[in-house]
């Protein structure tokens, strides 16, 4: 299990790439930046959460394969593949990214 240690938001420009089909692919907004160690200590990790709260590794990412992180500048426009966020969209189910508390 891991836990939650720190959450910073994204700067605007970092995107989460999905891979939805054989030859299609689909990126979303990355909101925020989520530090996370295992439970035993033994390693961590930064994940990003896009803006309907996937990132990689979690049991059910509904967006697909996880490909990867990409930044572009605000001025130079978003990938060809964005998926503009939908307002009061979020997940409806799965694992959801949850603090606990520091020991």
């Amino acid at each position: 299990m891991k836990q939650i240690v720190e959450i910073v938001p994204a700067r605007p420009g970092w995107y989460a790439r999905w891979r939805i089909g054989p030859d299609l692919t689909r990126c979303y907004p990355v909101t925020l930046w989520a530090l996370l160690e295992s439970s035993d200590g033994s390693g961590r990790e930064v994940v990003g959460v896009d803006c309907v709260g996937q990132w990689p590794g979690a049991d059910d990412d509904e967006a697909g394969d996880f490909v990867r992180y990409l930044f572009q500048t605000p001025d130079s426009g978003a990938p060809e593949d964005v998926e503009p966020p939908v307002m009061g969209e979020s997940r409806e189910s799965g694992p959801r990214l949850q603090a606990t508390p520091a020991a």
